[in-house]
């Protein structure tokens, strides 16, 4: 029954290009994207505690409904709705869009199914200073509603691709110039290594898989490189938001790092 909704969800979403952002940290990075916003609902505390946003999203032309917390909680179907709940179209872009941009930092999310997972992976890459984020076909929906809060607003920060295959996304990354480099915790080469080999500074695309098998086979072979994050202590592996973390961070030092070097 829960797939059946989240599915019907889904559909809802495709067919509007519309998706929803709870809270005022959503509300007020999409309205700072100057991508618009649909609507605007707002419970009568939410508007008297967030009336800076309330009026920022009022002097845009956006229509702003108040609500009663009741109409709030079944729209915004969370726990403790924080009372501000944006309608936003959406953001992805094509790829080729990323690319003509020249970006040094990607992330391919493939068959990534955990949609708290990929919005905390979103909101890192944003961090790291990444050029963009693909969700290639297999993986979570980046509009589902527990990835948009776990971006923290971050999907309004940077180009989001969705639609394409893991395989098609590598390829054209690499004809754009970018090591495509295979989070595989299986890998015979670690991070640090390839860190000490001076191997991160270069333009990189990184690509992550489930987060309970990881990558198959076949994506880990299309790779230049697989990649293992080392653990130095017993645990058996890390959580797929923090290797992706590990990882986009140890490539934005050593981008950064080269950029200063060179300036």
């Amino acid at each position: 029954m829960r797939a059946a909704r989240t599915l019907g969800k889904r559909a809802l979403r495709e067919r509007s290009r519309q998706f929803l952002a709870e809270g005022p940290q959503a509300v007020r990075e999409a309205l700072r994207s100057g991508g618009g916003l649909a609507e605007l609902f707002v419970t009568g505390p939410a508007r008297s505690r967030h009336s800076d946003l309330v009026e920022a999203a009022a002097a845009a032309g956006v229509p702003v409904h108040e609500v009663s917390g009741d109409v709030m909680a079944e729209l915004a179907q969370t726990v403790t709705p924080q009372g501000l709940l944006a309608v936003c179209p959406f953001v992805d872009v094509p790829l080729d869009a990323v690319i003509s941009a020249q970006p040094r930092l990607v992330v391919v999310l493939a068959n990534v199914r955990d949609p708290g997972n990929a919005g905390t992976v979103l909101r890192t890459a944003d961090a790291a200073g990444a050029g963009g984020v693909i969700f290639a076909a297999a993986s979570v929906d980046p509009y589902n509603s527990k990835c948009v809060r776990s971006s923290a607003g971050s999907i309004f920060h940077l180009p989001l691709v969705t639609g394409i295959s893991a395989s098609d996304a590598v390829s054209a990354l690499r004809k754009a110039g970018l090591a495509v480099l295979a989070a595989d915790g299986s890998a015979k080469i670690g991070l640090d290594q390839m860190d000490a080999q001076d191997r991160l500074g270069d333009p990189t695309a990184w690509l992550f898989g489930n987060e309970a098998w990881g990558l198959p086979g076949d994506l880990v072979a299309i790779a230049d490189e697989a990649v293992a994050v080392p653990i130095y202590g017993q645990a058996e592996s890390l959580n797929l938001a923090a290797a992706a973390a590990v990882c986009l961070y140890a490539s934005a030092r050593a981008q950064v790092g080269g950029a200063a070097q060179a300036g």
